[in-house]
C-alpha cells in the first residue's frame, strides 16, 4: 500500500527511499519537537549540525514552517550559530534553516537574510512593546501569590517566560508550569490572566488604529470557536494545557505559509510565479476551502510537487456529555492542507507527524504502541481515542522523536547526495 495511504505507519524506510529518490519535492517541515528536542526554556535548544548539512542537500526543496522565530536570543539561527561554533561560517556555507518564521511572516533564506513580507513598521514597533507588557503582567499576578515560590525561583521562571521575539512576542509558561505543577488550580488562573493580557493588548492595538494587525495564538490549543478564536487548554494535575501565548500578526497562520512557501518553490522551478511576486502569508485566505481552492487554481498540477508536511503538535479532545470533539494543536491546519492539496490533485502528498512527547513538556499524548510477534504496531495515534471522525491522517509516524526523525533524514539525505 502506498505511504499516503496509509495511517499511522512505521514504514520508515519508504519513507527514506521517498525523500531519497523524488525530484519534485517539496518538504515542510516544523521545527520544536520536530528536529530539537521539545524543552521549557527555548535558550537550552541544541540542533545537531549533521542534520544542518543534511537540509543542504535538499536545497530549494527543504522549508521549515513554525510559529517560533529565526532571529532574537531565542530564535533558530542562533542555536544553528552555536552548533557549529562559528557564526561566519555558517554564514559563508549557506547553513541556515530557509523557511518562515512568526507563523509566516518572518522569511529567512540558507545565507541568513531575514525579511518581513507584508508587515508595516507600525506593526512592528508595537509588537517590540509587548514583552515587557507581559513581564510586568506576570510580576503582577505573582503578586496575589506571594508564598507559592522562592523569589529567586520565580524570577527564573518569569524571566525564562518573556520570549521578545520580533514578530511574535510570546509568553511561555513551560518553565513556570513546571514550577507550579502541584497547583493546577494557579496555573489555570495563570493561564486566564495571559489570555486576558492578549485581549487588553488587541484592544489597544485597535486604539492605536492597528485594528485587525493582530491576533493571539494558544499552543496548544483546543481548536478555534465559532468566531475563529482559538480556544484555551486549560491545565489538569498531568497536563500543562496551553503554555505559549503567542502575540502575532494577523495572516502569521501557518497553513497560509504554505502557499507563500509553493509560490517560492514554483518561481525556483519555473522561474515564474503563480500567486506574484509580492504574494505573502498576509494575503493569502484564512478559510480552508479558499485556501485549497486558491491552491489548485493557480499552481500548474502537472509542475506540483510531493509534498512532505513534517510536525509534532496535533491534538483532539471529545467532550463525554457532547460528543463533540475540539480538534487543535499548531501544526494541524498546515498538515491538513497539505493532506487535501494532494488529494485534490492525486499526488500523493505525506504527512509525517514526530511524537514529542519524551521532551520536558508535559502536554503531548504519546503514541501507543504494541508488539506481537516482533512486530511493532501503532495503535493509538495523539488524539482522543473517542474522536472517531478525525479528519487529519497521519501516514508516517516516529514513536521515536525527533532522534529516530532526525537520523533518518540524515540517511535519506546521504542517499540523495549519492544518486
Amino acid at each position: 500500500m502506498p505511504l499516503h495511504e496509509q495511517s499511522l505507519s512505521l514504514d520508515h524506510d519508504a519513507l527514506t527511499q521517498t525523500l531519497a529518490t523524488t525530484e519534485n519535492l517539496l518538504i515542510i517541515q516544523d521545527l520544536d519537537g520536530v528536529c530539537m528536542e521539545l524543552v521549557q526554556d527555548p535558550l537550552t535548544r541544541e540542533i545537531d549540525p549533521d542534520y544542518v548539512r543534511a537540509t543542504t542537500v535538499f536545497d530549494g526543496h527543504f522549508f521549515v514552517l513554525t510559529n517560533g522565530e529565526h532571529v532574537g536570543k531565542r530564535g533558530v539561527k542562533k542555536i544553528v550559530e552555536q552548533a557549529f561554533g562559528d557564526r561566519q561560517k555558517v554564514e559563508t556555507e549557506g547553513l541556515y534553516l530557509p523557511g518562515l518564521a512568526g507563523g509566516g511572516v518572518q522569511w529567512q533564506d540558507r545565507y541568513g537574510a531575514i525579511d518581513h513580507p507584508g508587515v508595516s513598521d507600525a506593526e512592528l514597533a508595537f509588537l517590540a512593546a509587548v514583552p515587557q507588557q507581559i513581564e510586568a503582567r506576570l510580576k503582577q499576578f505573582f503578586e496575589q501569590y506571594p508564598d507559592v515560590l522562592p523569589p529567586a525561583e520565580l524570577a527564573r521562571g518569569i524571566a525564562s517566560s518573556v520570549l521578545d521575539n520580533k514578530a511574535s512576542p510570546t509568553a511561555n509558561l513551560n518553565t513556570l508550569a513546571a514550577q507550579l505543577g502541584d497547583r493546577p488550580d494557579i496555573c489555570q488562573a495563570l493561564q486566564k490572566n495571559m489570555a486576558g493580557l492578549m485581549d487588553e493588548l488587541l484592544a489597544i492595538a485597535a486604539a492605536k488604529g492597528l485594528d485587525n494587525a493582530f491576533f493571539v495564538h494558544y499552543a496548544p490549543n483546543l481548536g478555534r470557536d465559532a468566531t475563529g478564536k482559538e480556544i484555551l487548554r486549560l491545565a489538569t494535575a498531568e497536563d500543562s494545557g496551553t503554555t505559549d501565548f503567542q502575540f502575532m500578526l494577523r495572516g502569521a497562520i501557518k497553513e497560509a505559509g504554505v502557499l507563500a512557501l509553493l509560490n517560492r518553490y514554483y518561481h525556483h522551478r519555473t522561474g515564474e510565479y503563480p500567486l506574484g511576486a509580492d504574494f505573502n502569508a498576509r494575503q493569502a485566505p484564512h478559510d480552508h476551502a479558499e485556501l485549497l481552492k486558491l491552491a489548485t487554481t493557480k499552481f500548474d498540477p502537472a509542475l506540483m510537487p510531493l509534498i512532505i508536511g513534517v510536525g509534532d503538535t496535533v491534538n483532539s479532545q471529545v467532550d463525554p456529555d457532547t460528543g463533540e470533539a475540539r480538534r487543535g494543536g499548531s501544526d494541524r491546519n498546515f498538515l491538513q492542507l497539505v493532506q487535501d492539496l494532494g488529494r485534490a490533485l492525486g499526488n500523493g502528498n505525506l504527512v509525517v507527524y514526530i511524537d514529542s512527547s519524551q521532551g520536558e513538556l508535559q502536554n503531548r499524548k504519546q503514541l501507543k504502541l504494541e508488539t506481537i510477534a516482533g512486530e511493532t504496531k501503532v495503535l493509538e495515534g495523539p488524539g482522543d481515542r473517542l474522536d472517531t471522525a478525525e479528519p487529519l491522517t497521519l501516514n508516517v509516524v516516529f514513536p521515536g522523536g525527533f532522534r529516530e526523525y532526525v537520523a533518518l533524514f540524515k540517511k535519506a539525505a546521504q542517499l540523495r547526495q549519492s544518486r
